[in-house]
Order: C-alpha cells, then sequence, then structure tokens
C-alpha cells in the first residue's frame, strides 16, 4: 500500500528517487518525471549505455550500485521513492525506505492512485503480442488526433517515448501494456491488477514466467483476475485462436467481441476472423476482416510489420478504435503508416550481403511465429536463427521439446547456452545440447554456441550472401548483434 503521506496529487510531486531506474519500464517513467519538470535520482546495480545515456540525457542524476544514502542524494527526502518489481526485500535502499520513513511505493499502484482513476484504460493483455498491439493501439489513437497517454514495455518507431502522460482528466485515453509479471516484492500480484481497465484487449494465454507460476492454472487465476477488474461501460476484445481462451467470454462483467485467425477450430465462431492474407508488390501485408457468416470483408488493411501474428494483433486494434467511434478509414490509414517496435523483427544492419534481424522471441510459439514471419518477409533468403535463452521460462526446461519444433522453421540455427541458471536447480535446467540433437536428429543443421565472442565467428563464418539473421533474446546477450555486424563488415 502507498502510505497516507504520499502528494495527493500526482502534480504535487517535486522530487523521485527511483530504485532500478535502468529497467526498461522504470527508466521509461523515469524521463516521463523529468519532462514534466520533476527532480529525479536513481540507482542500478548496473549503470551502463545505452540506458544510461537516455536517462543522463533526460537529467535524471544517477547512482551505481544500491547504498542507503542514494535516497538522499539531493540532501533531502524524496516525495516519493518507487521502488522496481526486480529489487529483493533485503536491498539497502528498499530496508530504508521501509524503515526510514520514506513514502514508497510500486511503479503500477503509483499510477493507478495518480494517474488513472479517471481516465478511460485501455489495457492490452497476453502471453504474446502485448508490446506491440499496446503499441499500435496507442498509435492509432495518436495518428487520428485522440491524443493518448501511453505506457509500453518497449521503444516505438512511431512515437518518441514509451511513457507519456497526455491528460488524466475523465475520459481521456490512456493505453497500457499489461504485463502479467509481479509488481513488487511485497505485493506479488500481477501488474495489471493496478491498471483499472475500461477496455482490456486480451491476445494470447500460454504457460509462461516459471519462476513465479507454478503452473499455467497460476496464469489463468491471473487473468481471470484482469478480466473480473474492467470497470462497467468497457469492453473485452478477446482472441479465440487459443483453446485455452474459449469461453473466457462467460466470465466478463462487460460486452465482449471474439477474433481470431480462422487457422483453427477454436476461433470459428469468432465474431471477426482474418481474410486471406497477402503480401503485395511494396513487400506490405494484406488481409481482409470478415465478420461472422459473410465471405466479404467488411475492411481490408495493409501493414508494414509482417507476420500472420501481427494481422491478427491489427485486427483487435482495429475492432476496439471503430468500437470508440473512430471511422474505420482512419484506422486503416493509421495501420498502414505503424513502422512496428525496435527489438520485434527488426532490421539491424546488412553486412557482406548478410541482413541482421533482432526480436525480442523467447517463448517457442513467439519464436515460432517470429520465424513463419520472417520466411515469408524474406522468401527466397535462407534463415539463420541465433538464440540465447535468458527468460526465467526459456532457461528451465518447461519447453524443452517444444523449442525443437519451433526452430524447425529456420534454415540453420545457433543455439547459446542458458543466460545463468545459478539459482536454478539441475534438474529443472533448460539444456541447449539437448535441442541442438533433437534438431539435428531430425535432419535440420543446428550447433551449440560456447560463448558470444565464439558464437559470433561461428556464425559470421557460416553465413553466406544472401542470408538472413535472425538473433533472438529477451535480453542484451552481450552486444551479439553489435560484434557479428563488425566481424561480417571486417575483411
Amino acid at each position: 500500500m502507498i502510505p497516507e503521506q504520499i502528494p495527493a496529487r500526482f502534480e504535487e510531486l517535486k522530487h523521485v528517487h527511483v530504485v532500478g531506474v535502468c529497467g526498461t519500464l522504470m527508466g521509461a517513467f523515469a524521463a516521463f518525471l523529468r519532462r514534466r519538470g520533476i527532480e529525479v535520482t536513481g540507482s542500478d546495480q548496473n549503470v551502463y549505455p545505452p540506458m544510461s545515456d537516455v536517462l543522463s540525457q533526460a537529467g535524471v542524476k544517477l547512482q551505481n550500485g544500491y547504498r542507503a544514502e542514494n535516497l538522499m542524494a539531493l540532501g533531502r527526502k524524496p516525495d516519493l521513492v518507487v521502488i522496481g518489481n526486480v529489487i529483493r526485500s533485503d536491498n539497502p535502499e528498499a530496508v530504508e525506505a521501509r524503515s526510514g520513513g520514506y513514502a514508497y511505493t510500486s511503479l503500477p499502484e503509483a499510477m493507478e492512485k495518480l494517474l488513472l482513476p479517471k481516465t478511460r484504460n485501455i489495457v492490452v493483455a497476453g502471453t504474446h503480442g502485448k508490446t506491440t498491439t499496446s503499441s499500435m493501439m496507442a498509435f492509432v489513437l495518436h495518428h487520428v488526433g485522440r491524443k493518448p497517454s501511453y505506457f509500453i514495455g518497449g521503444v516505438l518507431q512511431d512515437l518518441p517515448h514509451s511513457f507519456h502522460v497526455e491528460s488524466t482528466e475523465a475520459g481521456r485515453p490512456f493505453v497500457l501494456e499489461g504485463d502479467e509479471y509481479d509488481t513488487a516484492f511485497w505485493d506479488k500480484v500481477p501488474k495489471f491488477n493496478h491498471y483499472l481497465p475500461d477496455d482490456v484487449i486480451f491476445t494470447s494465454m500460454e504457460y509462461d514466467h516459471a519462476d513465479i507460476y507454478p503452473d499455467f492454472a497460476a496464469v489463468k487465476r491471473a487473468f481471470d483476475g484482469l478480466l473480473s477488474r474492467i470497470r462497467p461501460g468497457g469492453s473485452l476484445i478477446l482472441c479465440q485462436d487459443y483453446e485455452s481462451m474459449v469461453g473466457l467470454e462467460k466470465k466478463s462483467p462487460v460486452p465482449v467481441i471474439t477474433y481470431a485467425s480462422g487457422r483453427n477450430a477454436h476461433g470459428r465462431n469468432a465474431d471477426y476472423q482474418l481474410g486471406e492474407i497477402q503480401t503485395t508488390p511494396e513487400g506490405l501485408l494484406r488481409f481482409g476482416i470478415l465478420k461472422r457468416g459473410s465471405a466479404t470483408p467488411v475492411e481490408t488493411l495493409e501493414l508494414q510489420v509482417p507476420g500472420a501474428h501481427n494481422a491478427l494483433n491489427a485486427m483487435a486494434v482495429w475492432i476496439l478504435a471503430t468500437r470508440m467511434g473512430i471511422p474505420s478509414a482512419q484506422v486503416r490509414e493509421a495501420l498502414a503508416s505503424f513502422r512496428g517496435v525496435k527489438r520485434r523483427q527488426e532490421e539491424r544492419g546488412e553486412r557482406r550481403g548478410v541482413l541482421v534481424i533482432d526480436d525480442f522471441a523467447h517463448h517457442p510459439t513467439a519464436v515460432r511465429e517470429t520465424l513463419q514471419a520472417l520466411k515469408k518477409r524474406y522468401a527466397g533468403r535462407r534463415l539463420i536463427a541465433v538464440f540465447e535463452p535468458r527468460s526465467a521460462t526459456s532457461r528451465r526446461k518447461v519447453f524443452q521439446h517444444e523449442y525443437a519444433e519451433a526452430f524447425r522453421e529456420a534454415g540453420a540455427t545457433f543455439i547459446a547456452q542458458p543466460y545463468d541458471t545459478s539459482r536454478i536447480v539441475a534438474d529443472d535446467q533448460f539444456s541447449s545440447d539437448q535441442l541442438v540433437k533433437d534438431l539435428t536428429d531430425g535432419g535440420a543443421q543446428a550447433w551449440v554456441m560456447g560463448s558470444v565472442e565464439s558464437g559470433v565467428k561461428q556464425v559470421a563464418e557460416f553465413a553466406a550472401r544472401g542470408d538472413v539473421v535472425a538473433v533472438l533474446s529477451n535480453g542484451g546477450f552481450g552486444g551479439f548483434i553489435q560484434r557479428l555486424l563488425a566481424d561480417l563488415e571486417s575483411p
């Protein structure tokens, strides 16, 4: 809970200290506070570029390492200490905040109390597609002049910031990426529990975050909680591509509109389905939206971002945007100019005729969909996948065999060793060697990489002119992409 002594209104904040400031969302929040003229200090265990540069340029005063005295960096107590969800209870700054009489909170709870009570909150949730779909939604609202606020866990190609507050007045749109990961060490509930949803786009539901959810049933309960919190007058835009999501409309307290790709039986009764997906001569994704019972599209959309999964994301945005009274033609125009999100099928450079792609995919479903999209976009070119098991789930063996199926979409695969398994018992650890064996036993080309440095050399020596290299990681991967581009550039 937020202590009673914090300022009652956001506008009363003069100085905020952020613990764990170099995280993507925390850093975006800190930079936003500075843009609003609030003094911001922050600390992190690893203060390094590019986030350290971004924060320094924004005017955030950074401390490297956690110390109790960091809270008094300006010589006085901050009005509020915001503690990131990666911070443990024994962190010296967390201990000082709790024992020293400071007003402290988590970022989601600060937003719930200070920013979201009156706005029309559009929460995009699901195992996959949250960042891209929330970015699409924010961009459409911006493009048509609705002046949205938004909070998105990625770097947008089309908007200048990941965190922007236009207005907290009643009814003004606020788009939020609804993360199901937990809020803080004292508040072990999903972040989206604090987001006061009016409208929810629910894209997908699979098992993930094995470090905090013991099984799929726990994941389902978390999303059930989100649906129960939708405020009267809102709506639920519900994907039915996943068997686990069929029937969830019965749990919704608000009207439900369903959508699906039409690729499986689960979505045959959805209100809207994707029509045929084509690639235009200009390389755009073109597809129709079919209303249930009709073979004639009610709208045809084009996207610059590839993949059937992005067509599905765009359809969800089209449904909610038109429900909000935005003319379909305006939504179509906005989506056609949407350029995507960094680290989502992002072209990072081409050297020696080898194109290098950066992508965040780490769940086997996301890996499969991403590789399928890239194969279609770069048809005729060999696709090489490079994967770092880095997320809490991918470092565990829960999807050991599913990854083998996902990576069969690539022409060749290089697998790094899992990132830091020191806190995972040996029997639960993901095995890169086993994945490579499963792939090669099935006739695929695959290799284990010993280190980032040796892996860069392996891939650079293997890649030939015309190849596309997709580097998949949800972290920094030791600068693998920059190193690979440099190696490819050298004679």
